[in-house]
């Protein structure tokens, strides 16, 4: 065994990283949040955006420094456990997850407008009967299912909050993005000012920033005027009016360089450049908003990050290498968050258009990734895990030398556990027959030395394998019992039998 590290220009001489290079907290943050936009289907800079209206607010109230800084966060991160309900929205209501989110945003709480926004989501492209099933089950179920939906996302969001090591404040902030000022919002219910500050300034600006964007600043600030005392605090809502009036706010809305601006209004005195091992937790954690969207990717970028970092000591990496590659491993999917769950939990062959949502995925992980300054090099090794020996990938048709060796580790370690794991267009298929497929496909799609790396750390690979079977079989079990959700046989259509 060799150290390969001339087999890929990535070092600091070559593309301008350094190992001892540090980022700040809130680069990292709202670099992410667009990746949080994805997965609502909302427009680039929706959670920035959002970010600058509540701190505005944050501030009219006077606001101390601390409080500013939880607030802050808890703006760029209250959806970030919105992808946990993706695959459920999706089989509710037959429909487009990031779609339905999006048209959400805009209603209001009357029983009217919710009817009618349901009977206008639901199961437009499906037949008759199914459509019929589904507005059926949801008019029969629909407190229950709004808090099922609700839970499912405030409490992946704290739960995740908490992981990026933030306070409990700013977890609760998340929490409560959907109690309503008059009691009638979820997952608890609460009223007035039981309902956390932070919480209810996120769902003001939120909803500011919808309507602003849909119909300029007299849209939003009849709505927020309309809501005032059911969703909102008035007392807020006065506030906000104030300061909407004040000199550069709607326009700083619209400047290109919204995310800049941003950065500078976290409090100078409360700002963190993160560590390596805060980095890494960051990067888990998004890495875990990814695989919950699916139920058939359950702890799919963890899996894939521990096969490609075993086949890394297998071909010699020193250890800052091993980490970068480890990063770009388990954010290669980050992309996925802006497919549908139509798509992703699609259990038959897809169509052209389908499939073309699908590859645009690795152009997202590119583009979200090269908004963090310390991720440039591994925007591309990360994004790239679907690109092909004989030039037949995607996103950018790479071939030969053009795809990094990081790139290659990745794509068989993804390749790896997309087969052994199930899918809604087949079943898993053992350790043995994946590598039979995954041999079938070197030297055009794989290179003959990944495959022989994760052959020759098989061994190791079985007993972390083996840890996840359990979780393997209740994702499986889960995605099988989940209406139209379902796991097919292993002769789907080529174009589902890869990694994709």
């Amino acid at each position: 065994m060799h150290d390969h590290n001339d087999d890929l220009n990535f070092d600091k001489n070559l593309n301008g990283h350094d190992p001892q290079e540090t980022v700040s907290l809130a680069e990292l943050i709202s670099a992410f949040s667009y990746a949080l936009d994805l997965t609502q289907g909302l427009p680039e800079g929706f959670s920035i955006r959002v970010c600058w209206i509540g701190i505005q607010i944050g501030k009219e109230i006077g606001l101390k420094d601390e409080e500013l800084w939880e607030l802050y966060y808890t703006l760029l991160l209250k959806d970030v456990g919105c992808s946990a309900n993706a695959a459920r929205i999706s089989e509710i209501y037959v429909t487009d997850d990031r779609a339905f989110k999006s048209n959400f945003k805009e209603q209001d709480s009357g029983i009217v407008g919710l009817l009618n926004f349901v009977m206008a989501q639901t199961g437009l492209k499906a037949d008759l009967p199914t459509r019929f099933r589904a507005l059926s089950f949801i008019v029969n179920n629909s407190k229950k299912l709004t808090k099922e939906l609700v839970s499912t996302r405030c409490g992946h969001g704290a739960a995740i909050v908490r992981q990026l090591r933030f306070p409990e404040t700013v977890a609760k902030g998340v929490e409560g993005l959907d109690e309503y000022w008059d009691g009638s919002g979820q997952p608890y219910g609460l009223k007035g000012d039981n309902i956390p500050l932070y919480s209810r300034i996120a769902l003001l600006s939120q909803v500011v920033e919808v309507f602003f964007t849909k119909g300029g600043r007299e849209v939003a600030q009849k709505e927020v005027i309309n809501r005032s005392g059911r969703w909102f605090d008035p007392r807020l809502v006065n506030m906000f009016l104030r300061v909407s009036k004040s000199s550069g706010f709607w326009e700083n809305l619209d400047a290109v360089d919204i995310q800049e601006k941003l950065l500078t209004l976290e409090p100078v005195s409360h700002k963190i450049d993160v560590d390596d091992d805060y980095i890494d937790d960051i990067v888990e954690a998004f890495g875990k908003v990814v695989d919950i969207k699916s139920p058939f990717t359950s702890n799919h970028s963890v899996r894939v990050a521990r096969y490609a970092d075993l086949m890394a000591q297998y071909f010699g990496f020193n250890d800052e290498r091993r980490k970068r590659l480890k990063r770009g491993a388990l954010l290669h999917d980050v992309g996925k968050l802006g497919v549908s769950n139509t798509i992703l939990d699609k259990p038959g062959a897809l169509n052209e258009e389908e499939w073309a949502e699908m590859r645009r995925h690795a152009l997202h992980t590119e583009r979200i990734l090269s908004r963090i300054s310390i991720f440039n090099d591994i925007a591309y090794t990360a994004a790239a895990h679907h690109e092909r020996l004989d030039g037949k990938g995607y996103p950018h048709a790479k071939s030969g030398d053009e795809i990094p060796l990081e790139t290659r580790i990745i794509t068989v370690a993804d390749y790896f556990d997309a087969l052994t794991a199930s899918r809604p267009y087949r079943g898993a298929l053992s350790v043995e027959a994946a590598l039979d497929v995954i041999e079938g496909e070197v030297g055009a799609a794989v290179d003959a030395r990944c495959v022989a790396a994760l052959q020759a750390v098989i061994g190791p690979l079985e007993s972390f394998y083996d840890r996840f079977e359990v979780e393997r079989g209740a994702a499986a079990q889960n995605a099988s019992g989940q209406g139209n959700v379902r796991v097919a046989d292993n002769h789907a259509s080529k174009k589902r039998t890869g990694t994709s």
